[in-house]
């Protein structure tokens, strides 16, 4: 039930000495949303047929702001490096941090104990076999917090007169979560390595579509009203994952 893009395009504003690139997505939506994200992509959503030079003037309005922004998420570089799966190498589950000790042994398994993955495979551990055993268990993981995180959160929305939602879980590059068209959560399995309180969030973000489908202002008095301080745990998702 959220907007739906009709084709994403690159652009560029200069303001000063700055350029400003962003993706623009054209939407079926009434106001124009500007986001600067954690990975420090600009990202502009529009209603269908607006002007272009209108989304630019409207962008450089925003510009220090935007600017603003860019700096702010920078001074968090190096973002956590490429995973390689090697013994020592810390991995997040829910909110903490955990070491990987790579073992040979009869069978390939996970296990959390200690403050250590002890990743076990069945032949001389490489990487590779490291990194698909870690994420295969990541998303066992994923699918029981997720579900137990839609029971904690649904009991605010049960008044909705609604079904509770299905639930799915996959990668994705640019959200933690969404809802479809027909009412279907869908959660990012990498939001596993986050806290309890910040996956909640998520959940309870996507919650608030299911009455109000765009973010009106009446979607974050529900927002507020189900979190008062969900803006603080947004904050602390965007800096812990970055």
């Amino acid at each position: 039930m959220m907007a739906v893009a009709i084709h994403t395009t690159r652009h560029s504003v200069v303001y000063g000495q700055k350029t400003i690139n962003y993706s623009l997505l054209f939407c079926d939506r009434k106001t124009m949303e500007i986001a600067v994200h954690p990975d420090s992509t600009v990202v502009v959503k529009a209603p269908v047929q607006s002007d272009i030079s209108l989304i630019e003037e409207k962008i450089i309005k925003r510009a220090r702001w935007i600017i603003r922004q860019l700096n702010y998420f920078k001074q968090f570089d190096p973002k956590t490096p490429e995973r390689c799966y090697v013994n020592g190498e810390t991995h997040l589950y829910l909110g903490r941090q955990y070491r990987i000790r790579l073992l040979e042994g009869a069978e390939n398994s996970v296990k959390l104990s200690r403050g250590f993955f002890y990743v076990t495979c069945r032949n001389t551990p490489t990487s590779e076999t490291a990194g698909k055993l870690l994420q295969r268990w990541y998303h066992e993981k994923a699918q029981l917090q997720f579900r137990a995180s839609l029971d904690r959160c649904w009991t605010k929305f049960s008044s909705f007169g609604i079904g509770k939602p299905e639930m799915s879980i996959k990668r994705m590059k640019k959200r933690w979560g969404s809802l479809s068209q027909k009412g279907t959560i869908t959660l990012n399995t990498d939001l596993i390595r986050a806290p309890k309180e910040c996956i909640d969030y998520v959940v309870t973000h996507e919650l608030c579509h299911l009455k109000y489908h765009d973010h009106s202002s009446e979607f974050y008095r529900l927002l507020d009203s189900a979190i008062p301080d969900w803006e603080k745990i947004k904050h602390k998702l965007e800096l812990s994952m970055v």
